[in-house]
């Protein structure tokens, strides 16, 4: 439905994790080398637990190679630097939910060049930013919520 991107992630736990919540809810992940871990890496594997095989993850050498994949997609970067509150977007399915390094976040370049696309998650002042996972999913549930949760199960059944 929609696409997680990673731009050169390097936090194998935090990839785990969103590639569990990419798995459970049924978006593509998108990962752009140069990543900081191996795939093979036992903490990665561990934060997706037993969910790889729901996955689909799709591999990149650049953002670039992504963007011209993907010429008519739309992408929304998410970044502290962003302007836009996340809950203002009108998410449409197929859209892409880009997200930068855990250190530096995405390049200025690219917020520079999409101005109008850039999302913020709020937060209090003085706290630096949220953790990447956790901002995948908050993100990704916004998105999914405007859609209706389609595709995906609300409730528990007894």
């Amino acid at each position: 439905m929609f696409h997680i991107v990673l731009v050169e992630p390097e936090i194998p736990a935090n990839t785990g994790n969103i590639a569990r919540t990419c798995a459970a809810t049924g978006c593509v992940l998108h990962l752009v080398r140069p990543l900081g871990f191996s795939t093979d890496d036992k903490q990665l594997k561990r934060a997706g637990l037993d969910y790889w095989h729901l996955l689909d993850v799709r591999y990149h050498d650049s953002l670039q190679e992504l963007w011209d994949k993907h010429p008519q997609g739309r992408f929304f970067y998410t970044e502290t630097k962003g302007t836009i509150c996340y809950t203002d977007v009108a998410f449409q399915p197929g859209d892409f939910l880009v997200f930068g390094k855990e250190t530096r976040g995405l390049p200025d370049e690219v917020l520079q060049r999409n101005l109008d696309r850039v999302l913020r998650i709020p937060i209090r002042a003085g706290a630096r930013s949220l953790n990447l996972s956790n901002a995948v999913a908050i993100v990704v549930f916004e998105a999914l919520r405007q859609q209706g949760f389609s595709g995906l199960v609300r409730s528990a059944q007894p």
